[in-house]
């Protein structure tokens, strides 16, 4: 099978190009960056820069691939978290979410492209109503990350009307992923809220790979959540993280102040985030997961 990767030298494209390589398939990924051709190149991959926000390059590099199935990995996070101004930090990866996906499935269109599997997103903005714990049948919350949420809510719509396949990942972690995060806890900047109630869900890199490999191959449809079996509240995961890189125990500062200091969405995140079930990817999927749950991955990546 011919596969076109959008995105794929990110955290997630590194660890997926290697698998669909080896499974077989022709391999088409692309960058924005010329420096990053031959990263794709050893990745055993056809290498393409691509601007995602430039409709005839979206158009000219799918046309030369001929894929039969885009995956679209583009995002523009990195750097320092800004969760604070998140609209900020999000700007780009917001577009490529909106502009950037429609110019992937216009192209899909004119080549007759029938399979498109998007990335979406799962780790604490299930709705905040009910359980702690969401399916795919609960909304997502619709004001959790403000112009964030609108954009994963138009790349859901528009890949499902589609035909194509969103894949929910919750918050990486593995080669790379949390670097910026384990940083932040090492200088005890990154502490817990309130009581630190809220919710979140993660996924290991391979796992989030091992799933997107399933998607493609059995062309599934629809929205499924990729995390792992464990969601759990800031006031867990977040200490336990800064026990394995090494550092202090996070600080605990009050709702009030982090609204100053970090600004609403993170007080959301910590106090109100709700996670996610992956028990529809394991039961259509077949999913199996080498990383059931952060605890032990954590220990795993940072020993």
């Amino acid at each position: 099978m011919r596969v076109f990767v959008a995105g794929g030298a990110g955290v997630l494209g590194r660890r997926l190009l290697p698998r669909l390589v080896a499974r077989g398939h022709e391999v088409t990924a692309t960058t924005t960056s010329p420096a990053r051709l031959s990263l794709l190149k050893r990745l055993g991959a056809e290498a393409v820069v691509m601007d995602g926000l430039d409709a005839r390059s979206v158009g000219e590099a799918v046309a030369h691939a001929r894929p039969d199935v885009i995956v679209h990995q583009m995002t523009a996070i990195s750097g320092k978290p800004d969760i604070k101004h998140f609209d900020r930090w999000f700007a780009v990866t917001n577009r490529l979410r909106t502009e950037g996906t429609d110019h992937l499935l216009a192209a899909a269109e004119a080549t007759g492209v029938s399979h498109v599997v998007a990335q979406g997103y799962a780790s604490w903005n299930g709705i905040r109503q009910g359980g702690w714990i969401k399916t795919e049948e609960d909304p997502l919350d619709p004001t959790s990350t403000g112009q964030g949420a609108r954009a994963i809510r138009h790349l859901e719509d528009v890949v499902v009307k589609a035909g194509g396949a969103v894949l929910r990942y919750g918050s990486f972690y593995g080669p790379g992923a949390t670097d910026d995060q384990v940083e932040l806890v090492r200088r005890r900047q990154y502490p817990v809220i309130g009581d630190g109630g809220g919710y979140s869900s993660w996924v290991h890199l391979d796992d989030a790979a091992g799933a997107t490999v399933l998607a493609v191959e059995q062309r599934v449809k629809g929205v499924f959540n990729i995390v792992d079996d464990e969601p759990a509240p800031a006031r867990d995961w977040l200490p336990h993280l800064a026990v394995c890189a090494g550092a202090k125990p996070p600080m605990r500062i009050p709702v009030w102040l982090a609204r100053l200091l970090a600004g609403p969405t993170a007080v959301a995140m910590m106090t109100e985030g709700r996670g996610f079930s992956n028990a529809k990817a394991k039961r259509e999927l077949g999913w199996e997961l080498r990383h059931p749950s952060w605890r032990q991955g954590f220990e795993e990546e940072l020993a």
